[in-house]
């Protein structure tokens, strides 16, 4: 692809920081950081704070958010460099300042949307494509959510998606970019390389004994041993409480009596409606549109198509499927559950405008029996006693591990735990390191290799390493990073060095052939065949001849180029020929382009904008706070 967005890293990164939101995925965010909340604000933007708190969960939700699309290989060490720290504290700024311009304009989400989102959320639809409400409840059950809170923040993230989006909007390419970067990337050359290999010149290298101990001196940290500790660990875990709790059948009964509403289906209504939004005509709009469909019923999914201001369904002929009472706003759920079925009524009056309700189904309400469910209510009723038993066990067993750091052992004998140990632990995790173990958890590595934990051997303190789970560790062995002899390393020093001189003279040679062959001594006998090379095809070259093939003016075959190519040696590009690409590719690879550049130019159009609700907001950034808060993990 082309140079321009190969070198947009940061603009996409922050692009995403600003339009990802966390409401279509069910995010678990609980955590035993209490103390956090009250320590300095890492931001201010317009007088409001952003907490350590708030940062130390949009960290964990980013790494989440990558484990899920890597298939859990993410690597912390992504997000816990100073520049991710500054550019995730930047992405939370982009929202504040968003989330405040959209209070400002009003931006307002209306129940259709709302719905309609929902509605395309995975995993929530049944196999004949109808909505399961039932399902819906227990996911976010599952992650201690309400159905009212969750839409609220669902309708918030919406609203602040729709600023940016209608900025994206603005943006337009012009033709003549277009067809100018067109013709760049469809332009072909006919190249020839001569390339001279650094091992090639190995033979003549005579090295010294200075200059293998003078490399050895000025590179040392590359042959230290890496810093290490041997350590133990004690994690208190949620599930492992679960586990051992032992749920009796009076109970397990007395649960399925109080939540027999929750172990089956409700009712459900299947209805086509027609939408007129709220206006002042809106009212008699609909009543005209109910008495054509009194006068021929048949005519309401035409109607709905041609009349619905609903978009998410009129395409369908108004059919919004099945759905539970609480999936619509209650006047229109209280008229669909009074119809019978085959019913026409209307106007209904709600937030977005008039209705006119078709009732086209109806689904009994289903109870499954107890024994049915018996499985699924003791792991219901397990996982609450665990997260009460949790709740008083965290705080328990971190004042423990604090009022006695010289041992793991009491804390583990009081809440039975094993005692686990690991060798060659680093200061960051490992690639390798189990997601959601302790040596996964930058947090509690950088408490293992904290000044106290080091120089006197105690136990760190108690950090929540995943949801739901607390682990507090201790150095047993601290094996500093330190240089190996040269002795030691005197071969791989030796090796170092040898491919370092080769290169030189690789380049050496190569410059010299370049100053002939510019000055019109010598030919192109000793090159490679030719290659027809474009921008994004380098035919098997070196990205850096291509490159360089590239630079030389297009007017001035044939032309020649020298390439530096590091250790690999040096090569010299001939310019044997340029081929003009035709109209027809042109236009063909502009329609490639207008797509690419658009979203690219209506991304750049939102971190503007983005950048000038900063300029223009109260916005103070304590960078040195957010060094200290990400370290202290």
């Amino acid at each position: 692809m082309f140079d321009l967005f190969r070198k947009r890293q940061r603009l996409m990164m922050l692009v995403l920081l600003v339009l990802v939101f966390p409401a279509f995925v069910f995010w678990g965010i609980s955590g035993y950081d209490g103390m956090i909340g009250r320590e300095p604000p890492l931001a201010t933007v317009g007088g409001q704070p952003i907490t350590q708190r708030e940062f130390f969960d949009a960290q964990r939700q980013q790494l989440e958010r990558l484990r899920q699309m890597l298939g859990g290989s993410a690597d912390p060490k992504l997000f816990d460099t100073p520049q991710a720290r500054i550019e995730l504290l930047e992405g939370l700024i982009s929202q504040r300042v968003i989330a405040q311009e959209s209070v400002a304009r009003r931006v307002y989400v209306g129940d259709a949307q709302l719905r309609e989102a929902i509605l395309s959320i995975p995993g929530l639809k049944r196999d004949d494509g109808s909505f399961d409400s039932e399902r819906y409840k227990a996911l976010l059950g599952q992650q201690n959510l309400s159905v009212a809170g969750f839409e609220a923040q669902l309708r918030g993230d919406l609203a602040l998606q729709a600023l940016p989006e209608s900025v994206q909007s603005t943006a337009i390419v012009s033709r003549t970019v277009l067809d100018r970067i067109a013709a760049m990337q469809e332009e072909r050359r006919e190249v020839r390389e001569l390339r001279f290999a650094a091992e090639a010149f190995a033979s003549r290298v005579v090295l010294t004994d200075e200059q293998i101990a003078t490399y050895y001196e000025t590179n040392s940290s590359a042959f230290e041993t890496t810093e290490s500790a041997r350590i133990e660990f004690v994690v208190l875990d949620r599930e492992a409480l679960a586990a051992r709790i032992q749920v009796g059948s009076e109970d397990l009964r007395s649960y399925y009596d109080q939540n027999r509403g929750r172990f089956g289906t409700a009712e459900e209504r299947r209805a086509s409606h027609i939408l007129v939004k709220a206006g002042p005509q809106a009212r008699a709009t609909a009543e005209a549109l109910l008495e054509k469909l009194k006068a021929d019923p048949s005519r309401f999914e035409a109607l709905a198509k041609s009349s619905s201001d609903d978009p998410g369904s009129a395409g369908q002929g108004g059919d919004l499927g099945f759905f539970g009472r609480d999936m619509m706003v209650k006047p229109f759920a209280d008229a669909a559950f009074a119809m019978k079925e085959g019913e026409l009524r209307g106007p209904i009056e709600t937030e977005d405008g008039q209705h006119i309700i078709r009732l086209t189904g109806i689904r009994a309400a289903t109870e499954k029996p107890f024994e049915a469910v018996r499985a699924e209510i003791e792991r219901e009723v397990r996982i609450q006693q665990a997260a009460r038993q949790y709740a008083e066990a965290a705080e328990s067993f971190t004042n423990t591990v604090y009022e006695q750091p010289d041992s793991l052992k009491p804390a583990a004998d009081k809440y039975g735990l094993q005692i686990g140990n690991a060798d060659s632990v680093g200061r960051t995790p490992a690639p390798d390191a189990a997601p959601g173990s302790p040596l996964a958890s930058a947090r509690l590595l950088a408490a293992v290799f904290g000044e106290d934990a080091l120089r006197n051997k105690r136990n760190t303190e108690a950090i929540e390493i995943a949801p739901g789970r607390l682990a507090a560790a201790r150095v047993v062995e601290h094996r500093p990073a330190q240089r190996k002899p040269l002795a030691e390393v005197r071969d791989a020093v030796r090796e170092r060095v040898l491919k370092q001189e080769s290169a030189k003279l690789a380049k050496q040679a190569g410059e010299a052939r370049l100053a002939e062959l510019t000055a019109g001594k010598g030919n192109a006998s000793e090159f490679a065949p030719v290659r027809r090379i474009g921008r994004g095809d380098p035919a098997g070259l070196a990205q850096a001849v291509v490159d360089a093939a590239f630079r030389l003016p297009s007017d001035a075959v044939p032309a020649y180029a020298g390439v530096d190519l590091g250790g690999q040696g040096y090569a010299i590009v001939l310019l044997a020929k340029v081929e003009p690409p035709t109209e027809a590719q042109i236009a063909q690879r502009r329609s490639v382009l207008e797509s690419q550049l658009g979203r690219l130019l209506s991304q750049q159009e939102v971190v503007d904008y983005v950048d000038a609700l900063k300029a223009r907001s109260r916005v103070t950034r304590n960078a040195d706070r957010l060094v200290r808060a990400s370290d202290s993990r």
